[in-house]
């Protein structure tokens, strides 16, 4: 009877052990909120960090420098915390000031018409995953087309690359979401 139980117990043992190693090594993040890679993004060419930041902005308030290619969330005491972002290519960048209007999680993709007129090849729809050109969450800029939103191309963080929307890595904008709330002040400076 003991030898009965033994051999699988032996088993889901190594199993355990072999997910235990595969998560320290970054493979696998059950709670998708690692810096690993796990949410479809990878890791950020440019890492975020808390940096002492010298602007007249409130406590809360997000700032997005275009020409720095980072996004900064003011803290107290004179601090951010400064994000990588991918940022619109020659011709597409915009500055103004918003709120966020909208937070979604794995959110469909449905791009503009202006965008379809450019892009013909691209779908019409897309639902929210993985492989959505959305990531794996968006926050939406006042009444524009644009967002703050994930992505799957990480090698495209600090690069000119979009429509004008804010790219930031999976894990990055999920960081973001989770400090943010709807109604949060965006100042975009295009300079």
């Amino acid at each position: 009877m003991i030898r009965f139980f033994a051999a699988p117990i032996a088993a889901m043992g190594l199993l355990l052990a072999g997910a235990a190693d595969a998560s320290a090594a970054g493979m696998i993040d059950f709670t998708g909120t690692s810096s690993t890679g796990y949410l479809g993004g990878g890791a950020s060419p440019i890492p975020r960090s808390t940096v002492m930041y010298n602007g007249n902005y409130a406590p809360g308030t997000i700032v997005v420098n275009t020409a720095e290619r980072r996004l900064y969330l003011v803290l107290e005491n004179g601090q951010a915390l400064r994000y990588g972002i991918g940022v619109g290519r020659d011709g597409f960048r915009w500055g103004g000031v918003h709120r966020i209007t909208a937070k979604k999680e794995w959110p469909d993709w449905t791009p503009p018409s202006q965008m379809l007129a450019r892009r013909p090849d691209l779908p019409r729809h897309m639902k929210g995953g993985v492989e959505n050109p959305l990531g794996a969450r968006a926050m939406y800029l006042g009444s524009t087309l644009y967002r703050i939103h994930g992505s799957n191309e990480p090698e495209t963080i600090g690069q000119a690359v979009s429509s004008g929307c804010f790219r930031m890595t999976n894990d990055d904008v999920t960081d973001l979401y989770g400090r943010v709330g709807v109604g949060t002040p965006v100042v975009v400076l295009n300079n």
